[in-house]
């Protein structure tokens, strides 16, 4: 997906780490919302890969993630 608001590499977007990740460092992502897209990144990893997600595609997977909502539904 191509999304001009990010550059390649996103170091200026405001990232917001999950609320289950604690403090021992353990497995742990990040997010930052933009207008048409999620990015999501491994907080260990602040430099490494950035998944991009159409914001329609992250509500379909936070739902099932959470248990709101079936594949497909």
């Amino acid at each position: 997906m191509s999304n001009n608001q990010f550059p390649d590499r996103p170091s200026d977007p405001a990232w917001i780490k999950s609320s289950y990740s604690g403090t021992s460092g353990g497995e742990c992502v990040e997010v930052a919302v933009g207008l048409s897209a999620v990015l999501v990144r491994d907080s260990k990893n602040v430099n490494g890969p950035v998944l991009r997600v159409a914001g329609r595609g992250w509500g379909t997977f936070v739902g099932f993630a959470s248990g709101r909502k079936g594949i497909g539904a």
